[in-house]
């Protein structure tokens, strides 16, 4: 029996809409996990954020007061601000700077160096974890090892944690050590780069620093781009680092946007307040964001889109 053009469209039409319905089904699992535990959390919260809501009663309409009150009143909110923003100054360009250089390392000719490779990625198989938060602590206390190891030079203790002057940054050199992510993207960034293109660098006189400015560097814009919009989000969101190592402290030193975020939710039962106070920083990302975005033109360079000119 012979099927006409038309049968045979209906035919395709109704094994599409079958394969479509089979395919529905089989990510509505994570549908399901997305319009629970992101979609419908994420506009009750901006709900929230206009209401005075503690969790154990009905959240109360109060308009744009958590907003006036964070800008004008709390003063340990702009502490916090100015400690993210110190914060993300230094982890993420350090951060950076560290992958970018054990990427080089690792794209060397070496034996064992697939070997290499998986240790240096360790570190962030773990991430930002309690057990390694712990550890740290225990790394950079009064008495831990990093302060014996300096005493065997006969320098004196240094309270990493308990110093305002030195906690912050011990706890940027925790976001550095998880440098696996950012150094797996560099180093596929460098397998890229045509190896004829460095050769003839080399032979007209240029030297390893010329070589990696003028060709390294462009050739990874694109790679350094991802990195630091990934990173940035994560360290402007950093929670679990401030409040197993430091607790926030000491005054107020380390208090991180998501420490205090967490605080007025769970400690201080203002989950209106926190609602806001995540907008504020959601915001932050998304201007962030749009920034970068609007300024990669001048700064990225795409091989592809200048062989297509």
């Amino acid at each position: 029996m012979a099927l006409s053009g038309s049968g045979i469209v209906k035919v395709r039409s109704l094994s599409d809409r079958k394969n479509s319905m089979r395919g529905l089904l089989y990510i509505s699992p994570w549908i399901l996990g997305f319009i629970v535990f992101q979609f419908y959390p994420f506009f009750l919260s901006l709900y929230y954020s206009f209401t005075n809501y503690s969790m154990l009663n009905k959240p109360k309409f109060v308009g744009l007061k958590n907003y006036v009150d964070m800008f004008t009143r709390d003063r340990n909110y702009w502490q916090s601000v100015k400690v993210t923003f110190i914060y993300v100054l230094v982890a993420v360009p350090m951060k950076l700077a560290f992958s970018l250089f054990i990427a080089m390392l690792l794209n060397m000719r070496l034996k064992l160096i697939n070997v290499f490779r998986t240790l240096y990625y360790i570190p962030s198989i773990f991430g930002g974890s309690v057990a390694v938060a712990i550890l740290w602590r225990f790394l950079f206390n009064r008495d831990g090892i990093v302060n014996q190891f300096l005493s065997t030079f006969s320098i004196k203790p240094i309270d990493w944690l308990g110093s305002e002057r030195w906690a912050l940054f011990t706890m940027s050199l925790l976001t550095v050590w998880q440098f696996g992510s950012s150094m797996v993207v560099f180093l596929a960034g460098l397998k890229q780069i045509p190896n004829e293109i460095v050769e003839a660098a080399k032979v007209d006189g240029a030297g390893r620093i010329r070589v990696f400015f003028s060709i390294t560097v462009p050739f990874l814009s694109p790679m350094i781009f991802f990195n630091l919009i990934l990173q940035t989000i994560y360290a402007l969101q950093e929670f679990t680092a401030p409040f197993v190592i430091t607790g926030g402290g000491p005054l107020k030193a380390t208090y991180l946007y998501g420490l205090m975020i967490y605080e007025n939710a769970f400690k201080f039962l203002k989950t209106g307040y926190a609602s806001a106070q995540s907008w504020i920083l959601f915001l932050a990302i998304m201007v962030f964001t749009a920034f970068v975005f609007k300024s990669s033109p001048y700064w990225t360079y795409y091989q592809d889109s200048e062989d297509s000119k």
